[in-house]
Parts: C-alpha cells; sequence; structure tokens
C-alpha cells in the first residue's frame, strides 16, 4: 500500500517553526504532499505565530515544487453541528447550509486563492464535513475532486473525485495490497513524539508523493458503499470520542 501526506490547516499565522520541522523530514524523503490551503483564516487557534510578508508567495513556491495544493474550507469556522456525509466529527463550517450560502462561501474562497495566484481544483474540508449540497456547490464552482472519504484508490462520487484518507494507519502500513491512501496530519498540534513517529513512517512504509493518485485509475461507487463509508466513519466518531471521555 502507498502512503501519500496530507497537512491540514494551512495558514499566515501558525506555528512556523513546527510546520518548518514537518517539511524538513518530507524534504530529506523527497516527498510532496497534498496541503489544506484556508483562503481567509478567521479560526483563533491558528493565530499561532506572526505571518511571514511572502505567505502567499511561499505557498506558490510550494504549488511549483510539485506540493499539491487543496482549499481548506473559507474561514476555517465551525458553525454548524451537522456530520455531514463523512462523519468524523459534529461540526462544519459548511454541512447544514442551503446551496446559496455554500456556494457563496466557496466561491470567495476560490476567488481569495486566485487573488493570490493560487489554482487548485482540490477541496479539503474543515474536520472532512461536508454534505450533498457541498458538493453541488463544489462542481458549480469548478472543483473536480476532495481529499476525503476512506479507500485504497480514489473513486468518483456525485461527479466528483475523492482522494481517501486511511481508516487505520497501521492496517494501511501493513498492506500488501497495490492500493493507495492518505494519512493526515496537523503539524501545529503535534509534539517532540508525534514527529519522531512520522520520522519512522518512511522506514517502514511506501511513502510517496500525492501525485501518485493520478497513476491509479477511479473507480465508481455504488449507494451501498456510500451508506457503509458514512457507518463506519460515524463508529469512528463515537469510538474516539467514548476513548477521550475515559481518558
Amino acid at each position: 500500500m502507498k502512503i501519500t501526506i496530507r497537512i491540514d490547516d494551512i495558514a499566515p499565522e501558525i506555528d512556523w517553526r513546527k510546520f518548518g520541522r514537518f517539511k524538513t523530514i518530507l524534504d530529506k524523503h523527497g516527498v510532496k504532499p497534498i496541503i489544506g490551503v484556508i483562503p481567509e483564516n478567521k479560526d483563533s487557534k491558528l493565530k499561532i505565530s506572526d505571518e511571514p510578508e511572502d505567505f502567499w508567495e511561499y505557498v506558490k513556491r510550494l504549488q511549483n515544487d510539485g506540493w499539491v495544493i487543496a482549499m481548506h474550507g473559507c474561514n476555517h469556522l465551525y458553525t454548524t453541528c451537522k456530520g455531514g456525509l463523512f462523519p468524523l466529527n459534529k461540526k462544519s463550517e459548511f454541512a447544514g447550509y442551503d446551496y446559496k450560502t455554500q456556494f457563496k462561501m466557496i466561491e470567495s474562497g476560490k476567488k481569495i486563492l486566485e487573488s493570490h495566484n493560487i489554482t487548485t481544483e482540490i477541496f479539503m474540508a474543515p474536520s472532512h464535513s461536508y454534505d450533498k449540497i457541498t458538493l453541488k456547490a463544489l462542481k458549480a464552482n469548478g472543483f473536480t475532486g476532495l481529499t476525503d472519504g476512506f479507500g485504497n484508490a480514489p473513486y468518483k462520487r456525485s461527479g466528483l473525485i475523492f482522494y481517501p484518507i486511511s481508516l487505520r494507519k497501521s492496517r494501511s502500513i501493513a498492506s500488501k495490497r497495490d492500493g493507495i491512501t492518505t494519512f493526515v496530519y496537523h503539524p501545529n498540534v503535534m509534539d517532540d513524539k508525534d514527529f519522531e513517529n512520522f520520522e519512522k513512517l518512511f522506514d517502514k512504509a511506501n511513502v510517496v508523493s500525492y501525485s501518485e493518485f493520478s497513476k491509479y485509475n477511479v473507480r465508481s461507487r455504488n449507494v451501498a458503499e456510500n451508506i457503509c463509508e458514512y457507518l463506519i466513519a460515524k463508529v469512528k466518531y463515537i469510538a474516539v470520542r467514548t476513548m477521550n471521555y475515559s481518558n
């Protein structure tokens, strides 16, 4: 199983020391990830350090260097308690709103990125939460894919291509089958142990650049598979919540 890397929550005032540490490991192994860039961050939790003057130029340089850019929501604010079609969490920036509202948020985010010379057709939903209306609004705004869902190969749903994330990292690492999935990381909240484990990943897994997804055929998904994915995500949400309460 091939493993790709996804970095969430890229904004001007993130913890750049931790981001640099994460990037150094990727550069050492020649791996280009996908990163979720927030068009206009309003999440105070992601305002950690001073904003570099060349933030948008830096993002563009990463893109030119082979890093894949995804639009990570619009403002990264959770204003509904909806898990949507992929309920790994029970909060959303999009799920639960009507089409007009979601269309305008997505349109606004895309225009902000384009004003900084950043173009992308891939969307990364904050907290993995989106609904059927989100998918419709994404298509109407020219998006072709999302980095989400479970699986070991890209699949098509509602006219969009989904590039899946791993359900269980240990199982993905141990798998010998020919497939590809994504490990999700949030460098802003990683500690020394997390960085050590990330470094070790390259010794025990076949970690590749995100562009490797393009080498796999996109399969279709039926209704039963979509329902199964929803139920698995829901069970994982409950399991994580239960574990957190017990700790």
